[in-house]
């Protein structure tokens, strides 16, 4: 996933998949998984949230300026994307 020149690099679905059966197993009511892009380590991050606020905290990637950058967003249980 996250391929093309509008990513910075692809995401193996495997990954993609752990992280949200990670979030929905989680002891905290995480219902948002964000994938962020870190500059500095060249590599994807997941951030698990409860609410979409946090979403704010984040540039988007193709405009960000800063080391992360929120490259998509989704429901952890619908895995349909927010952003």
């Amino acid at each position: 996933m996250f391929d093309g020149s509008d990513f910075p690099k692809s995401l193996d679905e495997e990954v993609f998949d752990e992280w949200l059966e990670k979030g929905r197993q989680s002891k905290i009511s995480y219902s948002i998984l964000l994938i962020v892009w870190d500059a500095f380590e060249n590599n994807y991050v997941p951030v698990y949230t409860e609410n979409r606020t946090e979403l704010a905290k984040y540039e988007k990637y193709q405009t960000a300026t800063g080391r992360e950058s929120l490259v998509a967003a989704y429901d952890l249980y619908s895995e349909s994307r927010i952003s």
